[in-house]
């Protein structure tokens, strides 16, 4: 053999050895980057984002978009090195994503029932911005169990054989007299429908030596009208905020935000305060993309949020449902917002 050919050869098997690594080798990274925006006050595949039945709404316009972040596991040594060069993505130890002991699966089902728990925040938050009056309300109902087909989740619990139950201390005191196998006559409202009556066969539950009903309850503002989030696959609890205020948004006269194209994203919890969340520079990005100018950012996001301001975006600081609903209003009448 030409030995000009061998030494070409030699030198190339690292090459195509290198080569066959980028493609082949993982690696114990996930990227995180801008993930897509969804206008709450917008359809996705025909269905309103926050629908509303049972009640009056109200014209909205603008946007009011909740923003997302996306991952990519399972990266080639190739695909790593090429998202990290892109300037546009962040590699992280995926221990960080999917921590060691639970599955993949696990975890997104972890992230499911944050997004669900998310969604019944928003509408306890905005219920109670707009001062409808507290019940106690069920939250889940367990199926199989003494009351599932009789009592749903939603329900606003009135009366215990007959008793006035205004709070969940006084519908755990009264439950507290009974013992398994007692039948409960349970006086409830439910949304969309006519108040009913139940009874419900208690059951037995190891924890108590008292009846068990097998309903999770609350103290929560409660509506006679039905609202649901039409997005699926959508994980974790961010985009509890957005959702609050679209139903403030379609609940009440006027436009919270005008023309303008809002953005933003942070938990909410039932009393309204705004909580951060992760991947702030990533939603802002994803915002400004999608052509948005203004993000509600959490104040406790705020100085991530301003190591990487996207040019054309205004940032305005939120702490609460009010104050961000009150953020929206000085803004379409010219006022000063707070900023971060």
């Amino acid at each position: 053999m030409n030995r000009r050919i061998l030494t070409l050869m030699v030198a190339l098997v690292p090459i195509v050895a290198f080569g066959v690594l980028l493609a082949v080798a993982t690696v114990p990274f996930v990227s995180l980057g801008p993930g897509p925006t969804f206008d709450t006050l917008g359809e996705v595949d025909g269905k309103q984002v926050v629908q509303i039945e049972g009640t009056q709404t109200y014209p909205t316009s603008g946007h009011l978009n909740m923003t997302t972040v996306s991952q990519r596991d399972e990266l080639t040594l190739g695909e790593a090195l090429t998202l990290w060069l892109s300037g546009q993505e962040q590699l992280v130890p995926r221990d960080l994503v999917y921590p060691p002991g639970k599955s993949r699966d696990e975890v997104d089902k972890a992230n499911n029932e944050d997004f669900k728990n998310s969604e019944d925040a928003a509408e306890y938050a905005a219920l109670g911005y707009l001062n409808y009056p507290k019940a106690v309300t069920i939250a889940t109902v367990n199926d199989p169990g003494p009351s599932a087909g009789k009592l749903k989740a939603g329900d606003a619990i009135d009366n215990v054989n007959g008793t006035p139950v205004a709070n969940v201390e006084q519908f755990t005191s009264l439950l507290k007299t009974t013992k398994p196998g007692d039948v409960v006559i349970i006086d409830y409202r439910r949304k969309n429908e006519p108040a009913g009556i139940a009874q419900v066969t208690l059951g037995k539950n190891k924890d108590r030596d008292y009846g068990f009903m097998g309903v999770a309850v609350l103290d929560a503002p409660w509506a006679p009208f039905e609202v649901n989030f039409n997005l699926a696959n959508i994980g974790g609890p961010s985009a509890g905020l957005m959702f609050s205020l679209a139903l403030v948004d379609k609940l009440t006269t006027g436009e919270l935000v005008g023309n303008t194209f809002v953005a933003g994203t942070g938990t909410i919890a039932l009393d309204g305060k705004v909580g951060p969340i992760g991947g702030i520079t990533h939603k802002m990005a994803a915002a400004r993309a999608a052509g948005a100018t203004v993000f509600l950012v959490p104040a406790k996001n705020c100085v991530e949020a301003t190591s990487d301001i996207p040019d054309g975006l205004k940032l305005v600081k939120v702490e609460t449902l009010g104050s961000a609903v009150d953020a929206l209003h000085a803004m379409t009448s010219g006022a000063p917002t707070p900023s971060c």
